[in-house]
């Protein structure tokens, strides 16, 4: 009986040590613990670490919607003749535009120093009459900086860094440098301590910095030819955008000083811009005028503690540039050669001008072109949810007697060079002017102002308003067919606009 009772009892014990290890086999094993995306505090708000590194990442972006009236997309005003003319009905009168913007930004602490890489991608969609979905993608930003260097497509050197901050919608402000997006740039920047620094710099000119360079000839050699014959210059025969540059040869070296304090900022900077011209016929047995060096210097302040209020801030800048144009002046209607023309057209009047780095004819040197700028931005907040802003320049460009004298030369009526031509029908649709000063200076004078208010957070809606004037010094008459009217004569006169843009930006 004792036998049998032990063999039970070890049976059972058995039997519910199997059945123990069974329901074992059966838990689960302990996961691993989840890797959570950790906050990075270390270079602001809006950083995490990417999992598994020590790299911070920061991503953004915003939606913009924006209603231009009498305007081009960027709320620049209408400059170009039908466009421009605010007596022609075939042009729209107000013009949309959507733009999606992301952004990315990342960090890594080294031995060296951060390592940052930044980016900023675009799509861009506007529409009119010719266009219902109309787009294109662009990166304005992209570049990395390590140990002092930066390398890739960021702010110029030449401009102060509250560049991308002007209290403005419009990107059609004319003076100052022209620096829409990023310049392609190798820079090395040194920190001198309390927010002193400097910058030396390599910057790509094509296509922001060449403002073109004109060859005023209406007579050609031709090819193998000892003397001149009344071919027209087939190189010059489109309209008038300085499109006798020749390539890009060296880049253009930028270097400034700054110093950043909390009442402020001050920025000098200077830049060497080169030119080189095509050749004076339409070949290189022609030859061609020797490379000339240009400069522009500018100066700038802003001021962050004003006895108007609390955020209000007042920025001026200044520059000059010699040879240099687009330095001091962003230009009108940009061809791919980098010329920029203004033209306005009201009623039976016209006003033109053009920004060039220089011109030049057959056998002579490159007249370099004068170029400076002033311009003013100052910002108010009423409180914390309005604001407004009030902005003015004036910008001038200038040829000098020599260069006067060729471009007005190559649009009297013998040379016919405002309108476009062909070499085969040479002047047949070209302009000319008449009874003129042969004064081909000229300014441009803006002032606006815009209103934003900042309901919540990162939502704002805003609405500007700007008034610009052309200032030139030709007062003779131009003949020509302009888009929409008859061949007729034009009294030359400064001209007025009027543009505006209303805006939705909400930003994340």
């Amino acid at each position: 009986m004792t036998t049998t009772m032990k063999q039970m009892i070890l049976g059972s014990a058995a039997a519910l040590l199997a059945a123990s290890t069974a329901q074992a086999a059966d838990l689960p094993v302990k996961a691993k613990a989840v890797e959570y995306v950790k906050i990075c505090s270390i270079y602001g708000a809006g950083f995490y670490y990417i999992p598994g590194t020590d790299t911070c990442i920061k991503i953004g972006g915003a939606i913009r919607l924006d209603t231009t009236f009498n305007g081009g997309p960027y709320d620049a005003p209408f400059w170009q003749g039908g466009a421009g003319g605010n007596n022609l009905w075939t042009k729209d009168y107000y013009l949309t535009r959507e733009r999606i913007n992301i952004t990315t930004d990342t960090r890594t602490a080294t031995e060296y120093g951060v390592v940052r890489t930044y980016a900023n991608m675009q799509l861009d969609f506007t529409q009119n009459r010719d266009s219902i979905a109309g787009g294109f993608t662009e990166v304005d930003f992209a570049f990395i900086q390590f140990a002092g260097f930066t390398f890739g497509k960021a702010v110029s050197n030449f401009d102060p860094q509250w560049a991308l901050t002007k209290p403005w919608i419009s990107s059609g402000f004319l003076a100052g440098s022209s620096n829409t997006t990023g310049i392609p740039q190798i820079a090395y920047t040194a920190e001198f301590g309390n927010g002193f620094s400097g910058t030396i710099a390599l910057e790509n000119a094509s296509p922001y910095r060449n403002a073109g360079l004109y060859n005023t000839a209406t007579f050609i050699v031709a090819p193998g030819a000892g003397s001149f014959t009344g071919a027209f210059y087939g190189n010059n025969s489109n309209t008038f955008f300085g499109n006798a540059t020749g390539g890009n040869h060296i880049p253009d070296v930028v270097g400034n000083l700054r110093l950043d304090q909390k009442w402020g900022s001050l920025h000098f900077a200077a830049a060497m811009h080169t030119s080189t011209a095509g050749f004076y016929g339409t070949n290189e047995s022609f030859g061609h005028p020797d490379d000339v060096y240009g400069f522009a210097v500018s100066g700038a302040v802003e001021f962050k503690v004003l006895p108007t209020g609390a955020n209000d801030s007042l920025k001026i800048e200044a520059s000059y540039a010699k040879g240099a144009a687009r330095y001091a002046f962003t230009g009108g209607s940009l061809e791919t050669s980098g010329g920029g023309r203004f033209a306005k057209f009201d009623g039976n009047t016209v006003g033109f001008g053009y920004v060039l780095d220089g011109v030049y004819s057959p056998g002579s040197s490159i007249q370099q072109s004068d170029a400076w700028e002033v311009s003013a931005f100052y910002e108010h907040y009423w409180n914390t949810a309005w604001r407004t802003s009030v902005f003015g320049n004036y910008s001038h460009i200038s040829y000098g007697d020599a260069g006067n004298a060729m471009l007005a030369a190559a649009f009297s009526p013998a040379g016919g060079r405002l309108g476009t031509s062909s070499s085969s029908n040479p002047g047949s649709t070209a302009g000319s002017i008449t009874g003129t000063t042969n004064n081909f200076d000229f300014g441009i004078a803006q002032v606006g102002t815009r209103t934003a208010w900042t309901p919540v957070k990162n939502l704002t809606l805003s609405a500007e308003f700007t008034y610009s004037r052309l200032d030139q010094n030709l007062d003779g008459t131009y003949t020509a067919t302009v888009t929409g009217k008859p061949n007729q004569t034009y009294q030359i006169k400064d001209q007025n606009l009027y543009n505006g843009s209303v805006q939705i930006l909400r930003s994340f």
